[in-house]
């Protein structure tokens, strides 16, 4: 059996510009990195401003096991399938970062024969996006130290800076550091950190951003310290927002690419779900809906996470209504939320399944409170036992979701007919009355309690000292009424990653509160989250090499 990296190396890919065909875009509009990638025109915005939207479908999972669900590859296979059955479909998907890419993931460009290509230039630096994020912020952390240095002339408050540097990789020794060392030449001392660039404000402003003029306007808000008496410093203050923007021209542009059946992907924006808001740019999203009659798009980990936000963030900024849910789920995963061991998931275990099917229930119970259709799919093993199957079967019609299927992985498009078909009878019977779940003008602590009571299903939420001191200075310069963004663990419903299943009365404890403001949301910290990840023991980097011929091994 072929690897997805050996797969996608023997495809046969078009030239772009054929890709882009299909959906009605011509050359002009393509700004070409090679024969398989561009980037697409702000004119193709304007050209295209007045076509019909297409159905929007995201396509979410249970919380993240090591047994793997397959949500990317359920969603490029799923796009796949649709174009087969004869209508109109383009991914719309978010961009790799090398952190994951090269630490535990090894790639993120889907699986087996539900592939985007070219794999590894999609993996790698693909057109630059998140190195232009990451030399942008960089940018506002160097002006930032060289104005304390120049004489503090905005009397910036040092033990107050909230900015921290970033890079696109997972370097858990740069999580707390001390810059300006080495005498009066080199800066003013202080105690500085990074973060991951998916993690970082300018990657969440890139992805809510309409155009390069809200962009400007979305930067200079960027809150990075405080004064000595407590009012916020701005990017714009610092003067840095439009060398930010020139940074950031290029990388604002959606990106188009191919899956493995040649159906077309735009690609574009990258923020992790656990730390960040974890869905592709809203520019992406609005363009892909007017070149398709559906578009598939995805939203990180878990649906208390991912689509969460895709709803309560994406689409009340946005300005879109979802038409249909199509939730991932693997009877391994399951299982193993059942309690049962990774080297056991194999067996068929009847009484783990149903003790892990609650994870299952707990998301498809959460999306219908957004007044979305739900459509539950199994991304099928060969282990699966009809028994298994048919258990979910049952369960998922009895909570009114539908269900079916998908075995693209294996088969691609091919793999993936019975549930393209069940899905467009879900978006041509039922229809989405999508709101979000809570409003934006509550107070800060509604909103996270809303949030972890409804969608995590917590007992009580409690807010640590700092978070309440945070809360009550972003109240204080009217911040408040944004929607919130909680930043906690992908493997658990709770901020505990050992509670697997569907933990009960919990406490989810709420340690830090952050604006920003250029993003247009509030971050809470749930539990031990960290945005800068590491490396596990042995990272997949240990594992990635290339041969005297070009040929890249080791992605996945």
């Amino acid at each position: 059996m072929m690897t997805d990296i050996e797969i996608a190396q023997s495809a046969i890919m078009e030239p772009i510009e054929k890709v882009a065909e299909k959906i009605g875009i011509d050359r002009d509009d393509l700004e070409f990195y090679g024969k398989y990638k561009a980037k697409l025109s702000d004119e193709l915005f304007e050209k295209t401003k007045n076509n019909k939207d297409a159905k929007l479908v995201l396509v979410t999972a249970v919380n993240p096991t090591p047994a793997g669900e397959g949500k990317t590859t359920t969603t490029i296979g799923l796009a796949q399938s649709l174009n087969k059955l004869g209508t109109k479909t383009v991914v719309a998907l978010r961009e790799p970062s090398l952190g994951p890419c090269m630490g535990v993931k090894g790639g993120a460009a889907g699986g087996g024969y539900a592939q985007v290509v070219p794999m590894e230039d999609i993996n790698l630096h693909f057109t630059g996006d998140l190195h232009a994020m990451t030399a942008a912020h960089n940018l506002l952390s160097a002006m930032l130290d060289n104005h304390i240095r120049s004489g503090n002339e905005l009397d910036i408050d040092t033990t107050s800076i909230v900015w921290k540097r970033a890079m696109d990789m997972n370097d858990r020794a740069l999580r707390n550091i001390v810059v300006g060392l080495g005498g009066k030449s080199n800066g003013v001392p202080r105690e500085d950190g990074f973060l991951i660039t998916v993690a970082s404000e300018i990657m969440a402003i890139v992805c809510l951003c309409s155009d390069i003029t809200d962009l400007k306007e979305r930067l200079s808000k960027i809150i990075v310290a405080y004064t000595n008496d407590g009012r916020p410093v701005t990017a714009g203050d610092l003067k840095a927002a439009g060398a930010m923007t020139v940074l950031l021209k290029d990388a604002i542009k959606p990106n188009l690419v191919q899956t493995l059946e040649h159906t077309p992907a735009i690609i574009h924006g990258g923020p992790f779900a656990n730390i960040a808001h974890g869905c592709n740019s809203i520019r992406a999203t609005r363009l892909a809906m007017k070149l398709a009659d559906v578009v598939i798009t995805e939203a990180g980990f878990g649906a208390d996470l991912g689509a969460e936000k895709f709803f309560d963030i994406k689409c009340r900024i946005a300005g879109l209504k979802p038409d249909a849910v199509v939730l991932v789920a693997t009877v391994r995963a399951l299982k193993y939320n059942g309690g049962v061991p990774k080297n056991e998931l194999s067996e068929e275990n009847m009484e783990a399944l149903k003790k892990g099917f609650v994870n299952l229930e707990k998301h498809i119970e959460n999306i219908h409170k957004y007044n979305v259709p739900v459509v539950v799919t199994l991304n099928s093993f060969v282990t699966d036992t009809q028994n298994e199957i048919d258990y979910i079967k049952g369960r998922c019609h009895e909570l009114g979701a539908d269900f079916e299927l998908s075995e693209v992985w294996a088969k691609g498009g091919e793999g993936g007919l019975a549930l393209g078909k069940k899905l467009l009878e879900t978006l041509s019977s039922k229809k989405s009355g999508f709101a979000p779940i809570y409003d934006e003008n509550l107070s800060v602590e509604e909103k996270i309690n809303i949030i972890c009571r409804e969608i995590y299903g917590a007992k009580d939420v409690e807010f640590m000292p700092k978070a309440k001191k945070a809360i009550k200075r972003i109240e204080s310069i009217f911040l408040d009424k944004l929607p919130v963004c909680i930043a906690k663990t992908q493997y658990s419903l709770s901020d505990d990653p050992s509670l697997l299943g569907r933990p009960k009365d919990f406490t989810v404890k709420i340690k830090e509160v952050t604006v920003s403001a250029g993003a247009g949301f509030i971050v809470a910290h749930a539990g031990d989250i960290m945005t800068m990840p590491g490396l596990p023991k042995s990272p997949c980097a240990e594992r990635i090499d290339i041969d005297e011929n070009g040929k890249i091994t080791g992605l996945f």
